[in-house]
């Protein structure tokens, strides 16, 4: 079972009644953690291109779906080399901006991950 998301703000997320101040990762099995978004920072110079390196520290086995909250503005994107990895481990993927990904979230049936970026 996975947490309800309430509501996002630019700067936060609140996630099962708690307010996080940065860009999380839900796991398959709900626990909220920190994005690792300095494997994409370090190779691209920044946390809008998801990175192989981070495709791979967000991929867990069993999961059918990733719903990438792209940031309020709608900023983030997949390299090609992330995409890359997603399709062939046979994940569907969908980014959307966070407040809609935040509804694809708790209305997701299917064992799901999140990752959700929460400023621009």
């Amino acid at each position: 079972m996975h947490p309800q998301i309430e509501e996002t703000h630019f700067g936060s997320i609140t996630i099962g009644g708690r307010e996080y101040d940065f860009d999380v990762v839900i796991e398959l099995d709900g626990t909220v953690r920190k994005r690792r978004k300095k494997l994409s920072k370090a190779l691209y110079g920044t946390s809008h291109i998801l990175s192989r390196d981070e495709a791979q520290d967000v991929f867990q086995d069993g999961v059918r779906l990733l719903i990438i909250g792209t940031g309020q503005e709608d900023s983030v994107r997949l390299s090609a080399e992330a995409e890359a990895y997603f399709v062939g481990h046979g994940l569907r993927v969908r980014l959307l901006p966070t407040p809609e990904a935040i509804d694809a979230w708790n209305a997701a049936e299917a064992p799901v991950v999140g990752l959700f970026h929460i400023t621009c």
